[in-house]
């Protein structure tokens, strides 16, 4: 992730994204750099758009975290019916132990 994090600090400087740029930015954090992932993420990015890609997944993520939260809606108002009915059942049970009471 750090190889990312660093193409996209050296795109918001206005920076080349190149091999030797990213490898400087990790050793300038002190990162150990593998200069083959570096070398696979600048030919990765080599013709992206940066900023129409940074632009899809702004848009994509609250889109992505709104999908389990409106699925999971439904499912809470199930089991609080589910809970509902077993409360009515639970207090069903104690009257008819209550009318075995008195015959």
């Amino acid at each position: 992730m750090e190889y990312i994090y660093a193409a996209l600090l050296l795109h918001n400087a206005g920076k080349a994204i190149s091999e030797e740029a990213i490898a400087a930015v990790l050793q300038a954090a002190g990162v150990e750099v593998n200069e083959a992932r570096a070398k696979a993420l600048v030919a990765a990015l080599d013709g992206v758009n940066i900023e129409e890609a940074i632009a899809k997944a702004a848009f994509a993520a609250p889109a992505a975290a709104a999908a389990p939260a409106a699925a999971e809606a439904p499912a809470a108002a199930e089991a609080a019916v589910e809970e509902e009915e077993e409360d009515d059942t639970s207090e069903e049970d104690g009257m008819a132990g209550l009318g075995a009471l008195f015959g």
